[in-house]
């Protein structure tokens, strides 16, 4: 049950301390983030610690994904098929984890209630029609437009996503209060301003190498989305959780692939 609190405390940011060590933190964040096992023993907040660089680990991941697309691109699949199978080996190597949170969300945005009664039901393991519902809509998205992405610029675009997806988290944490328990404050409190643009101004950059303007586009959709689902968060829960900041990757991702595709339209 949630005991009410007068006013969660934001003031409390996490600063990384001498013990931790970058290595082990961000092997923690790779692990954490995909299935793939690294067997390296820290905790919440030694990875937490360096969660600013979260979108660094992203472009990993959409370096991984990117690989996987380009070996199907050879196959000679329909392209539907092929951007179907994308998404689902993306979700897959990110271990469902970001997904459940998108679920989880979605049953308690359904919900009605004061703020409690929706974290409530954001907590509770059992899927309701809203999950369901947001994840058919992201996903149906997501694929849909990986399935007009030109295959010549698909890897670089998936790398780009997944950046943008991380983007959107780190943005999602940096707008949000947490809510004082949970694994989520540890990344919420990590966040402040200065963080977010410095690694605002490098996955941009990082972007405009990949694909010009329309990567650049792609960082900034990742980032609204990320802002939005803060926003969104707050107005309807008050605070965030890690079920938050989960949903936030995966709509962020959505809205990376869907603005990227609309500037490869209209530029």
């Amino acid at each position: 049950m949630l005991q009410k609190k007068d006013k969660p405390l934001r003031s409390s940011r996490l600063n990384p301390h001498s013990e931790y060590v970058w290595y082990r933190g961000i092997g923690g964040l790779i692990s954490f983030s995909t299935i793939i096992p690294l067997n390296i023993h820290t905790t919440i907040a030694e990875m937490a610690a360096y969660t600013w660089l979260w979108p660094l680990i992203g472009g990993l991941i959409g370096a991984v994904v990117g690989l996987v697309a380009l070996g199907l691109g050879f196959l000679n699949l329909p392209s539907l098929l092929i951007a179907a199978l994308i998404y689902s080996f993306a979700i897959t190597f990110t271990g469902f984890h970001h997904l459940d949170g998108l679920i989880d969300m979605g049953d308690a945005l359904m919900a009605h209630g004061d703020h409690y009664r929706k974290i409530q039901i954001m907590r509770d393991t059992r899927i309701g029609t809203g999950g369901l519902a947001l994840f058919f809509m992201v996903a149906i998205t997501t694929v849909s437009s990986l399935n007009y992405i030109p295959l010549v610029s698909l890897f670089l675009v998936l790398f780009i996503g997944e950046i943008a997806a991380k983007m959107g988290l780190v943005s999602c944490c940096t707008i949000s209060q947490s809510l004082g328990d949970g694994t989520g404050r540890y990344f919420i409190e990590a966040m402040n301003i200065p963080r977010l643009i410095i690694i605002s101004i490098i996955t941009l950059i990082i972007g405009f190498l990949a694909l010009q303007w329309v990567g650049i586009i792609g960082i900034i959709g990742g980032i609204l989305g990320g802002l939005f689902m803060g926003a969104l968060a707050r107005r309807s829960m008050g605070w965030a959780t890690g079920d938050v900041l989960g949903a936030s990757n995966e709509i962020a991702r959505m809205s990376s692939l869907l603005t990227m595709l609309l500037a490869f339209i209209w530029i």
